[in-house]
């Protein structure tokens, strides 16, 4: 917008935009607006060029047309907005008419100029409606955004008052029935929330918004269990410390929530983030490289002062007491360096100065040069410890013995026992605290700078929840509702460890140059919804027992996800079908981890159905493809080849045919979601096996070919090699396939010529 000549930058609507759906809707707008304006540049048009933009014209007036009648429909259902929705698109329409008046060829708007009309005599009479149309369209927008953010206030709200009614229930049959309303009520709030955050355009209001969401959703299952225990159990004492913090988290995530989608702040406060080594490096580096334009863009002390800082920062890896001799020495040798190379480019820097040179002299240029190659080297070093400490610390406690150890003694009324086992579950979680720490240090963008710090919040709390659980089991080691409330802090635990995984995998994407937003998502309410209410037409949702219930497996699902994305960023040939079919999987699997989180475009069990039987279908294509590979190998190279291939085709075809059958009743729904992601897990783990060996085929293959020197390449033999139709004509490809259905979304604008 801002690069057309009626973009943000040349009009004033007073009104920021904060998520993509506004902003995309107003792209197809901006573009025919710029097309009109800039035809005014040629005055003197053919017959031809005029009727076309008649014909734009004419479409803007129309799309805008249709566009105020959504906007007047979503005012006459919410009466707060009622005059200023009715003002915007009584400007919007009065615009977009002026717009098709100032494009009609037929009116006499100007003389005839050797022979031919010209349009647009005046050009501030289309630039000034021009404003007023984009100006007025936004308002609209707006305020629909905001009906939006007044259903997630009012969703909220319900599950504020509902929480309070939890907190007071004294029987069992109470408790149960207003449970029941709490869950439906948190599913509501997690699907509005989920949009929410997949449309907000700051990345870091989308990270602080999946680490409240992510609190919300783990603390619902031991909301239900804490409660049950200290029912059960009122007089104990460690029930009720346990129970109370589970609610003091939630509070505290709800209001999380309603800061980020109100862009509010208690008391006025703004929250800064604690600056990185990562970032203190960025900056450091920004400004060395600015001495090649000019020598006079900062002081000389700034340098010495910007580099110190970083160094004292690094003083969290070299005192800590779990980095190795090794490694510390290797940072202060670095950290040294680093110093050493910066006086010798501020020495450079003060000699030319001293010689009133206008740019870098050559000693400058090479002590730039060092001086950055220096500070990346301590970057990468910083970087290499704190990802290695924590994949070290997630592969020792893989096993989770402190857990297993303390079930057992809580289990045997052990108290000692679980006073012992709770030390080494603190010290566990010391040292995890402690690498998230590091992790933020190298993560390398702020939303994961904010996502290692949610980790280190949820590891320090969880384990004195974990502790007061094991405690009451352990005064009630006969208690079936105790036992159960330990096993759900100890999965919250272990779901945490995963979600470590998955973040660095991230931060390793980020150092590689890998880090990229997967999907985009759209969330405003579209064409022929004339109501703000963005209810769609949906199958069975899972409650929020269910979904707590398959947050692990998804989370397993993530992960698989990543390693699939690793292992086709190693092949040379990016086109290749085994790659292109490998990210399809990857993609979708990806969007079905997502629906077990209440996230992404999969709303309900019949898209997830779906999306899986497109997997399926991808996966059996795979199948043909890795068949074809198979055809061009010695005899000794295809057994492993086929038999993963025929593991994978079975799995596909188990899976085609469990979502096609039929089921009735939540719970046979349920296990049918169950079964469809066990299935797809094991067929994503099948796929992260295969791609490494056949691109180690494929590349030995091409070896062989070129030392050859055969004319027949080995894509034009695979070409050859007949494959099944559906392969070729896209047909189950683009199904529900998540990138074909965000294309279609982003097409789906309320300002469609058509």
């Amino acid at each position: 917008m801002a690069s057309s000549p009626c973009g943000s930058g040349n009009f004033d609507s007073g009104l920021e935009i904060k998520t993509r759906s506004v902003e995309q809707t107003l792209v197809p707008l901006v573009s025919q607006i710029t097309t009109l304006i800039n035809h005014k540049d040629k005055p003197n048009k053919s017959e031809r060029t005029q009727q076309a933009i008649q014909r734009v014209g004419q479409a803007v007036s129309v799309a805008v047309g249709r566009f105020v009648g959504v906007g007047e429909a979503i005012a006459v259902e919410n009466e707060e907005l009622k005059e200023e929705m009715g003002m915007a698109c009584f400007e919007a329409r009065r615009a977009g008419d002026a717009i098709a008046k100032l494009t009609d060829v037929g009116m006499p708007v100007a003389p005839l100029v050797d022979g031919r009309k010209t349009v647009f005599s005046k050009r501030t009479g289309m630039v000034k409606a021009a404003r007023m149309l984009l100006s007025s369209v936004t308002k609209v927008l707006v305020l629909a955004d905001r009906i939006v953010i007044k259903q997630i206030i009012t969703s909220r709200n319900k599950v504020l008052v509902t929480l309070e009614q939890l907190e007071r229930v004294s029987t069992f049959q109470e408790f149960v029935q207003i449970f029941s309303q709490f869950g439906n009520q948190m599913v509501e709030f997690a699907h509005l929330t989920g949009d929410r955050q997949n449309d907000l355009k700051d990345e870091n209001k989308k990270a602080r918004m999946a680490a409240a969401r992510a609190v919300l959703e783990k603390c619902t299952m031991m909301l239900l269990t804490a409660s049950k225990t200290c029912l059960r159990h009122p007089d104990c004492e460690s029930a009720r410390i346990n129970k109370d913090g589970v609610f003091h988290r939630m509070r505290f995530a709800l209001e999380q929530v309603m800061e980020i989608v109100t862009d509010a702040r208690p008391c006025g406060e703004t929250k800064v983030l604690p600056l990185s080594i990562y970032t203190g490096i960025k900056d450091f580096k920004s400004n060395v490289e600015g001495l090649h334009e000019g020598l006079y863009s900062l002081p000389q002390q700034a340098l010495s002062d910007q580099l110190e800082a970083v160094v004292e920062r690094t003083e969290d890896f070299t005192d800590s007491a779990y980095t190795s001799h090794e490694h510390r020495e290797g940072i202060l040798q670095l950290c040294q360096l680093a110093r050493q190379d910066t006086d010798q480019l501020i020495a450079a820097w003060r000699e030319a100065l001293s010689l009133n040179a206008k740019e870098a002299t050559e000693e400058m240029e090479l002590s730039i040069l060092k001086t950055c190659q220096s500070v990346h080297e301590l970057r990468r070093e910083l970087h290499k410890v704190a990802v290695g400490r924590a994949a070290d610390l997630l592969k020792l406690h893989a096993e989770h013995l402190p857990l297993r150890a303390l079930k057992a003694s809580g289990g045997e009324g052990n108290l000692e026992a679980v006073a012992e086992c709770a030390r080494t579950l603190a010290e566990q979680k010391e040292q995890l605290m402690e690498t998230c720490r590091l992790l933020c240090h190298v993560s390398g963008t702020e939303p994961l700078e904010i996502t290692c710090m949610h980790a280190e919040e949820t590891f320090h709390v969880t384990v004195p929840q974990i502790i007061s659980a094991a405690q009451t089991l352990a005064l009630h080691p006969s208690s079936k509702i105790a036992k159960e409330n330990l096993d759900v802090f100890c999965e919250a635990w272990e779901s945490q460890l995963c979600d470590m995984g998955v973040l660095l995998r991230e931060i390793n994407d980020v150092f590689e140059g890998r880090r990229g937003d997967k999907r985009a998502y759209l969330s405003l309410p579209r064409p022929g919804k004339h109501s703000a209410n963005l209810k769609m037409v949906k199958a069975v949702k899972l409650d929020t027992e269910e979904q707590s219930s398959i947050a692990k497996l998804g989370l397993e699902l993530r992960l698989l996800t990543s390693d699939v994305d690793t292992e086709v960023e190693k092949w040379e040939d990016q086109e290749q079908d085994i790659v292109r079919q490998g990210q399809s999987m990857s993609s979708m699997a990806y969007s079905m981890y997502l629906f077990t989180r209440g996230e992404g475009l999969l709303k309900t069990t019949m898209d997830l159905f779906h999306q899986a039987e497109v997997l399926s279908e991808e996966g059996l294509q795979l199948c043909s493809s890795v068949h074809t590979l198979s055809t061009l190998l010695m005899d000794e190279q295809k057994v492993v080849v086929l038999s993963e291939m025929e593991k994978l085709m079975g799995l596909c075809q188990q899976l085609q045919m469990g979502v096609r059958t039929p089921v009735q009743g939540k719970t046979a729904t349920f296990q049918k979601v169950d079964s469809s992601i066990q299935n797809t897990r094991a067929i994503m783990t099948v796929v992260i096996y295969l791609l490494p060996v056949c691109n180690k085929l494929v590349r030995k293959y091409k070896s062989e070919r070129s030392s050859l020197d055969s004319p027949q390449s080995w894509r034009d033999r695979q070409s050859s090699t007949p494959i099944k139709d559906g392969a070729l004509n896209g047909k189950n490809s683009n199904g529900f396939g998540v990138k074909s259905l965000e294309k279609h979304m982003a097409n789906l604008t309320f300002l469609e010529s058509k």
